[in-house]
């Protein structure tokens, strides 16, 4: 027969944790905390980087984005319900009126059906220069400024040789050549020949500005610790660099589009413009060669203006806004004004920086 106080001792008897080994349970839920503190606190902060780098809504902002998106409706909307741009069944040189809105052209052509047709060409010139241009100005600049050294030396040799070239004299010379080259069968003298010349010209000044907060961004701790751990320089570039970058680009973009609308308007109004579409450029050219100022047809020439400086402010507007957040001085340059006015109107000094003495 077992004795009880032995099955006893044997049933209760369980293996004790050593004081180490409780320490190490400890230890271990501790940094558990800390990692989930930690993926709480870089997930606060890149949420708090996305909202950083967007601007913030203001008088500039709303109004720039409603112009420009009024205008890029206008361009999407109104083109398939217009007449046949090209009908020349109308009466000529005819007022605006509630059959022609904006009345007809010398050769019967409805002016509100070209504004239409016009706005959506040139929309789709000043986005393919926009972006092509700016794809290039990211290549030369951003790698330049990144890998520094002999890239650096070559590519920014290339980006000064265009920088320092006339723009208008090269893209005329280029667009004449190009257009009348044989061989391009549907692609010579049309819309998108002529957004690839103005984007090909127009991306140096872009890139100077890309290299140069490149060449800052490359010194901060974050991209050292991401070269240290042996990141491939691509993915520290599209990682670590690009997206501190996006405002700056944004506003390059925009700067891109505005160039491309007003250089397509004028190689258009020099005649070296697309001659397969009508754009708001090829719109003011046939206004010059018809004569319209002459005739005092103002309906002709002055709505395809119009909506050139329209678009072009709306999108200066917007680049305006983007670019208190590139730069914080600007952000707080109405603050500090208004300090001074209410300083002003109390009779007391202003000190420097805009605080009040």
């Amino acid at each position: 027969m077992a004795d009880p106080t032995t099955d006893t001792i044997v049933e209760d008897e369980t293996p004790l944790a050593s004081p180490a080994t409780a320490e190490a349970v400890r230890a271990t839920e501790r940094s558990l905390a800390a990692d989930e503190a930690t993926t709480l606190a870089i997930t606060t902060r890149r949420l708090g980087g996305i909202r950083h780098l967007l601007p913030t809504w203001s008088g500039k902002l709303i109004t720039g984005v409603v112009i420009t998106g009024l205008i890029v409706l206008f361009g999407l909307l109104v083109p398939p319900f217009a007449q046949d741009p090209r009908d020349s069944d109308n009466p000529s040189l005819q007022p605006p009126s509630l059959e022609h809105l904006l009345g007809t052209t010398k050769l019967g052509y409805d002016v509100f059906s070209q504004l239409a047709h016009g706005t959506r060409e040139s929309l789709f010139v000043g986005f393919v220069a926009g972006f092509v241009a700016l794809l290039l100005a990211i290549v030369f600049g951003i790698l330049a400024g990144y890998f520094g050294g002999v890239a650096d030396e070559i590519l920014m040799l290339i980006t000064n040789i265009m920088l320092v070239i006339p723009g208008l004299p090269l893209v005329m010379v280029i667009a004449a050549y190009v257009q009348n080259a044989p061989g391009l069968g549907p692609l010579a003298r049309s819309s998108f020949l002529v957004a690839i010349i103005l984007g090909v010209t127009g991306w140096a000044g872009s890139a100077i500005v890309l290299r140069a907060q490149s060449r800052s961004l490359r010194t901060r701790e974050y991209v050292a610790a991401a070269r240290v751990a042996g990141e491939k320089p691509m993915r520290v570039i599209f990682v670590e660099i690009l997206p501190n970058l996006v405002p700056l680009i944004a506003a390059q973009l925009i700067f891109g589009i505005i160039f491309a609308v007003l250089g397509e308007a004028g190689l258009s109004y020099l005649g070296l413009g697309p001659t397969g579409s009508i754009t708001l450029g090829t719109m003011l050219n046939d206004a010059q060669t018809g004569q319209a100022v002459g005739s005092g047809a103002w309906w002709w020439f002055v709505p395809p203006g119009l909506m050139i400086a329209l678009l072009g402010a709306g999108l200066s507007l917007i680049n305006f806004a983007i670019d208190e957040v590139v730069n914080p001085k600007l952000r707080l340059a109405p603050k500090v004004a208004r300090n001074q006015r209410r300083a002003a109107r109390a009779g007391r000094g202003i000190a420097g920086g805009g605080a009040v003495a």
